[in-house]
């Protein structure tokens, strides 16, 4: 007995106390529980020294990558396995995927996802109790996927263990140990496995609030220099609102500041200011009530919207991304743009209000024109109203107004509703310029419009107003809808409209062209014009009346023909020349 205290004192193996022992087999089993039970404690006391050399090792790490790779290569080397490997937790998901591996080959192993409740880790997963298999592809207490068993096939592993990481009862992800040969898991080895993964769990934790504190400090930076920015773009374009700025310069503001290309489109995408270098950009936007900033394309795009109207959109673009920061300024200067937007249109419904009291008294006659003329000069100081041409038109009134042209915009004097029409009074000296340059809004909006004047101020003006009515009303009954037309445009029609009729001027309208060719070149294209009614428009009859060739007076109609424009033999515009030819020979 003396003999075997010495050997275990010596640290002798099994086989040398068996021999010590001899026949005394209660002493040679005695003495190899002893043995058995030392090995086990020095066992223990390795691993626990070892589990202090990865605490030690994980609590230096941060990065979190770095303390993956070092679990799982711990985990390996601990165990003495072919292959370790750690999943985490995807809350969005709802599974686990694979994170890092040490020992591994295959690729789709390394991509490998595990949902809940699949294969021996997603029962891990799910459980949140260690699993283990001591030839994983035959165990039929898990449940195969073919995705799963591919993976581990194309890993070539058979013996596989599980454990949860777990902190404070949050689920964080599993360890793995693993052969590829067949081989059974002692509990030992699975508590081992058990208190490397509680370590591991506790540092991934605490290197994830690590990261995300040091990323708090990060953002509070930048958020601080990020808000210095912002208050100085807030003063830019508050500084531009007081000093009586329009969208312009908001958007050249914001180009400057972000070093970006800036457009302004209201709400159909017409542009309405341009900042910046844009050639060669393709402006994208679409329709959002959102004011938000939008990627559209390679664009940025935030709704200027006020009282919860859509009122246009700022179109950002010569950047690839905005940070935090610029994205709030970009937004901020389309809540100062829909400011100055709904400012400019409340002045414009204002002015329009105004002109149309004005218009209203103009019309009827009623007010002291001195009085009418001091509030005309208030409202347009810069425009001449001695004498003015007056349109009245009936049809889409907004449609009307949207398309009037910047030099019809710049000749308006006055402009509103009046009678259940819309008015337009324009510095014209010349009516039938002003209906050409209608003709065109007629034309698109379907409007009808009746254009005379110059009239004087006062009651002339009254008078070419009411003219202008039955103008309106005699070229809807002539089913010229759709047509901008002075009284002489409508010939006998438009005289027998007519309250007051100027006779040389109607005649000058019909026969200008023809009378200045022949004051010009002394021709006679009137009294062969006169002579081919008179024959009930035969060139024949009217050669025999003028004693010249029948190809002569056909040269001359195809003159007149030019002069007066095609159409002028059709039966109405025949009888309108006609009738300009009877109240010439009147006037001679």
């Amino acid at each position: 007995m003396e003999e075997l205290l010495r050997l275990l004192a010596e640290d002798a193996s099994g086989s040398e106390l068996a021999r010590a022992a001899g026949e005394d087999a209660v002493a040679r089993d005695l003495a190899l529980r002893i043995r058995a039970g030392m090995d086990a404690s020095k066992k223990r006391e390795a691993e626990l020294s070892a589990l202090v050399d990865v605490a030690r090792e994980l609590a230096s790490a941060r990065d979190p990558g770095g303390v993956l790779d070092t679990i799982v290569h711990r985990a390996r080397t601990l165990l003495g396995t072919d292959v370790a490997y750690l999943t985490l937790y995807d809350d969005a998901r709802g599974d686990t995927y694979m994170r890092a591996t040490d020992g591994s080959v295959s690729a789709a192993f390394q991509q490998l996802r595990l949902p809940l409740g699949a294969g021996l880790g997603g029962l891990v997963a799910k459980t949140y109790k260690p699993y283990w298999a001591a030839d994983y592809p035959s165990d039929r207490r898990f449940r195969h996927t073919s995705s799963i068993d591919h993976a581990v096939g194309e890993e070539g592993l058979v013996a596989i263990c599980g454990t949860p990481l777990i902190v404070d009862g949050a689920f964080v992800g599993v360890l793995f140990a693993s052969n590829r040969t067949r081989r059974p898991f002692s509990q030992d080895e699975v508590s081992l496995l058990g208190s490397l993964a509680a370590l591991a769990a506790v540092t991934i934790v605490q290197v994830r609030a690590a990261a995300e504190t040091a990323a708090a400090l990060d953002q509070l930076s930048a958020a601080h220099a990020g808000t210095e920015h912002a208050a100085a773009a807030h003063d830019r374009f508050a500084g531009i609102v007081l000093s009586g700025g329009d969208v312009d310069a908001i958007a050249a503001a914001l180009a400057e500041l972000l070093d970006v290309w800036v457009v302004l489109v209201d709400a159909v995408g017409n542009e309405l200011a341009v900042a910046g270098d844009t050639r060669g950009a393709v402006v994208r936007w679409q329709e959002s009530e959102s004011g938000r900033l939008t990627r559209v394309g390679d664009c940025w795009v935030v709704a200027a919207t006020a009282k919860g109207e859509r009122l246009g959109a700022l179109v950002i673009g010569g950047v690839d991304e905005l940070s935090g920061a610029d994205q709030r300024i970009v937004e901020r200067a389309a809540v100062v743009t829909a400011l100055v937007l709904l400012f400019r249109r409340q002045a414009a419904e204002q002015s329009q209000r105004a002109q149309a009291d004005l218009l209203a008294d103009v019309l009827s006659g009623a007010a002291d024109p001195r009085t009418l003329t001091d509030r005309l000069r208030l409202l347009a100081p810069n425009r001449r109203h001695d004498r003015l041409v007056v349109a009245v038109c009936r049809g889409d009134q907004a449609a009307v107004r949207a398309r009037l042209s910047a030099p019809l915009e710049d000749k308006l004097v006055l402009s509103g509703p009046y009678g259940g029409d819309l008015v337009l009074l324009l510095a014209r000296a010349d009516a039938s310029a002003a209906a050409r340059e209608l003709a065109e809004v007629a034309k698109r909006t379907g409007a009808t419009i009746g254009v005379t004047g110059p009239a004087a101020w006062g009651e002339p003006l009254v008078d070419s107003h009411r003219q202008a009515v039955r103008l309106v009303g005699t070229m809807l009954r002539l089913g010229r809808t759709g047509e901008s037309a002075t009284p002489d445009d409508l010939g006998v029609a438009g005289l027998v409209g007519a309250a007051d009729v100027d006779v040389h001027a109607h005649v000058q309208h019909v026969l200008g062209a023809v009378l200045e060719y022949d004051a010009q070149r002394g021709t006679d294209l009137i009294g062969t014009l006169q002579a081919y009614f008179a024959s009930g428009q035969s060139p024949t009859r009217a050669a025999t009346a003028l004693h010249i060739h029948p190809n002569t007076v056909q040269q001359r109609l195809d003159r007149i023909g030019a002069l007066l424009g095609d159409g002028w033999q059709a039966p109405e515009r025949a009888l309108d020349i006609q009738v300009a030819l009877r109240l010439r020979s009147a006037l001679a």
